[in-house]
C-alpha cells in the first residue's frame, strides 16, 4: 500500500523504539536467496530477552502511509511454555544513536509470516543500488550517496514503507522510508533524519556522486521501477 507524504521526505516521521538489542555486524558478502518477515496484525511488546521485561511497543501501523508494519525476523524460538518468540528488526533509532541498528524479542501470536525473495543492496564506494531476487542481481541502478559531511550510514536495515508523493513534493515519485537514521542528524526539517532511497523531484544530484544530505536518491525512472516491485520489510544491506 502506498500514501501521500505532506513532509520532506528527509524528515519522514517514525515511531523511536529505545532500549532495543544491540547486534553484532552482519556480513554484507552474503545475500539469501529468501527473508522471513513478521506482518504485524496488532501493535506489539517488544523486549531486550526472550520472556523479558518489555522496554517499547511496536505500532502495528506505519506513521506516513498507514500501512501494516513489516518486520525482518532473524530468529525464531519456541519457549517452555510452547510460546513462539520472533527476534525481528526494528524501526527507528538504537538508544545513543550510534549504536548498531535495535532488534528485539516480540511474541509471534498476532503476526503473519510472509517471506520476500528481494534484497536492496547500497554500495556507498561505487554509489549504486544493487536489487537481488532470490539471490541473485537483478538490477542495478546509479544513485547519489551522502556527501562526506553527511554520510548514508551503513549497515543492516530494512524498507519501513513505501510512500507515493505528488507532484512537485521534495524527493519524488515515491519514496522508500527505511530504518536506517542520520548519524549526523538526530533531527532534521521536524523528522528524526530518516534515511529514505528516492527520486529527484525537487532535490536533484547527478547519480553517481556524493551529494546527499545522507539520503540515497535515484533517478526517477528507477526509483519507479524499484518502488513497484520492493515493500515493507525487504531488507537493505548499506557497505
Amino acid at each position: 500500500m502506498r500514501g501521500r507524504a505532506n513532509n520532506l521526505i528527509v524528515g519522514l516521521a517514525c515511531l523511536l523504539i529505545l532500549g532495543m538489542l544491540a547486534e553484532p555486524a552482519v556480513s554484507t558478502a552474503s545475500v539469501a536467496p529468501h527473508q522471513l518477515v513478521a506482518v504485524l496484525l496488532t501493535n506489539h511488546s517488544v523486549s531486550s530477552k526472550r520472556d523479558g521485561r518489555p522496554v517499547a511497543v511496536v505500532s502495528a501501523r506505519r506513521p506516513i502511509t498507514g500501512a501494516r508494519t513489516v518486520l525482518p525476523v532473524l530468529s525464531r524460538i519456541l519457549d517452555k511454555s510452547g510460546q513462539f518468540w520472533l527476534l525481528v528488526r526494528l524501526p527507528g533509532r538504537a538508544t545513543g544513536g550510534t549504536a548498531p541498528p535495535p532488534t528485539g524479542w516480540i511474541r509471534a501470536s498476532q503476526t503473519e509470516l510472509e517471506t520476500t525473495p528481494w534484497h536492496i543492496v547500497v554500495d556507498l564506494q561505487a554509489r549504486q543500488v544493487i536489487l537481488y531476487e532470490n539471490g541473485d542481481a537483478v538490477r542495478r541502478f546509479s544513485a547519489v550517496v551522502g556527501k562526506p559531511s553527511t554520510p548514508t550510514p551503513t549497515g543492516q536495515y530494512f524498507v519501513e514503507e513505501d510512500v507515493t508523493l505528488s507532484k512537485g513534493q521534495p524527493g519524488g515519485p515515491f519514496a522508500l522510508a527505511t530504518s536506517d537514521r542520520s548519524k549526523v542528524f538526530q533531527e532534521f526539517d521536524g523528522g528524526p533524519g530518516q534515511i529514505a532511497i528516492h527520486g529527484l523531484e525537487n532535490v536533484g544530484g547527478t547519480p553517481g556522486t556524493a551529494a546527499s544530505h545522507g539520503c540515497v536518491r535515484l533517478a526517477n525512472g528507477d526509483i519507479t521501477w524499484l518502488a513497484a516491485h520492493v515493500g515493507a520489510g525487504t531488507p537493505i544491506t548499506i557497505m
